[in-house]
């Protein structure tokens, strides 16, 4: 069984921070940090990190976010480090992604990141959106 661990805090500036108080925690597991720091090789831009968030949008209401982000963490963001990859969240999708665990799946019919939510209220059938 693979060893999931929380990622150390850092504010906007880089420093270390003191964790959030347990409800406002993002774990990152081994296999998603590893797939995020590949990704962020084969694009080779230095500083790079890893945007999550939701976005209201999809069937039932909400979608998750994960995309590229070049630009410093802006002033509000929270940044997640997990094996020297840097993972940013708004403050508001933290809220919303409270307990949240980032993993990688692969199996026979797909592979990539999956957001194991305990604030999912309800997903819709296509599997890309949810209720909270």
């Amino acid at each position: 069984m693979e060893e999931k661990m929380e990622a150390q805090v850092e504010n906007a500036a880089g420093a270390a921070a003191p964790a959030p108080a347990r409800s406002l925690s993002l774990e990152i597991t081994d296999k998603a940090a590893a797939m995020a720091k590949k990704q962020l090789d084969k694009r080779a831009v230095p500083g790079t990190m890893i945007r999550l968030g939701i976005r209201g949008a999809g069937c039932s209401g909400y979608t998750y976010v994960i995309e590229f982000e070049d630009a410093a963490p802006r002033e509000r963001d929270r940044v997640f480090e997990k094996d020297g990859v840097r993972f940013v969240v708004d403050k508001k999708s933290l809220l919303y992604l409270a307990g949240t665990i980032l993993d990688w799946e692969q199996t026979l019919m797909h592979q990539g990141f999956k957001f194991k939510n305990p604030n999912e209220k309800s997903t819709c059938g296509c599997g890309h959106s949810f209720q909270i």
